[in-house]
């Protein structure tokens, strides 16, 4: 029983494990008996499935408030918000995804799903790696903020460019080293057919739908540069950082299917995420002037923001009609 109590990353063993047994629980029972059978998602499905994921998410902050201090549960649900209002604009590009495949509704829980367990992992990996980085060397926190704030600038005059799928050359690539079916084949990632040369052999093709997922980790995995030195700059310890990303991811990930059906109305969502950016980066900068903003005033400062953006592009698109009724 003492190795539940050692420490690990700052935290004890039991801690890691309570959330690891939640996220399981959860990703388990989705797969396992909400979504046994493809079939299409509904905006009122994945208004209640998103609202199950954060609850959970907002009720383990509580949680982490409860044993860790109002520091660490302040911190928790900064940087729970900042994830999931960064991570808004993965869905534009989400949505473009599975619009350039023509992936059929049915099949988009599931891509989405494996997604998600792409995410964890790499998520893993880049929080393990910043904060072994930003113990060793604090200084690159510095680095984070310019990060932020030229990421967020970038984004304020270039908040109307869309992604290009279609010339994407990371795609080209995989396309011109594995073989790729033209059609779908089910909810399958891979396929057994001939070969291209020995129509004799069967060889494994890759599906539309695998080709989906790719682009979807490949566009998760440049969404997290910019979140995680976001979440880094809000509070260090990997604990914190980890834990609400994932949750945040989770939560998002459910709320899709309905974002994407309005997905028109928040056209200007991207500039309050920029100033998102700016603000936090600008945290940084302004601890080296012995100025530090308190977890509750960034909570306020960035929670406003982003109400601001939503409502703004609520008024701003009132009365238009969805891209595919134009």
């Amino acid at each position: 029983m003492e190795f539940l109590y050692t420490p690990f990353l700052g935290h004890a063993v039991w801690l890691w494990l309570v959330f690891v047994a939640v996220v399981v629980a959860l990703l388990v029972f989705d797969l396992g008996v909400l979504h046994k059978d493809d079939h299409e998602i509904g905006v009122r499905e994945s208004l209640w499935l998103s609202a199950g994921y954060i609850s959970v998410g907002l009720l383990f902050g509580a949680f982490v408030w409860w044993k860790e201090g109002h520091v660490a549960g302040t911190d928790y649900y900064t940087a729970f918000l900042v994830e999931k209002s960064l991570s808004m604009d993965n869905v534009f590009v989400i949505s473009l995804i599975f619009t350039y495949f023509a992936v059929p509704r049915q099949y988009q829980h599931r891509v989405l799903f494996w997604g998600i367990l792409g995410a964890i992992f790499m998520r893993a990996v880049l929080i393990g790696l910043g904060a072994a980085i930003v113990k060793e060397f604090d200084w690159v926190l510095y680095l984070f903020g310019a990060f932020l704030v030229i990421t967020g600038a970038k984004m304020l005059f270039a908040a109307d460019s869309e992604p290009d799928v279609q010339s994407n050359r990371l795609l080209g690539w995989v396309r011109r080293h594995i073989n790729v079916t033209p059609d779908f084949d089910g909810h399958h990632f891979w396929v057994r057919r001939p070969s291209p040369t020995n129509p004799a052999k069967l060889v494994w093709w890759a599906t539309p739908l695998f080709m989906c997922l790719f682009l979807i980790e490949v566009s998760d995995l440049i969404f997290a540069v910019d979140s995680v030195p976001a979440v880094f700059a809000v509070t260090q310890d990997p604990f914190i950082v980890y834990t609400s990303n994932i949750f945040a991811i989770l939560g998002l990930r459910a709320l899709y299917f309905a974002l994407a059906a309005m997905i028109h109305r928040f056209e200007y969502l991207k500039y309050a995420l920029a100033l998102v950016l700016v603000f936090i980066g600008t945290k940084i900068f302004l601890v080296g002037f012995h100025i530090k903003i308190p977890s509750p005033l960034s909570l306020a400062v960035t929670f406003g923001l982003l109400v601001a953006g939503v409502l703004w592009s609520l008024w701003k698109t009132r009365g238009d009609a969805p891209p595919l009724a134009r």
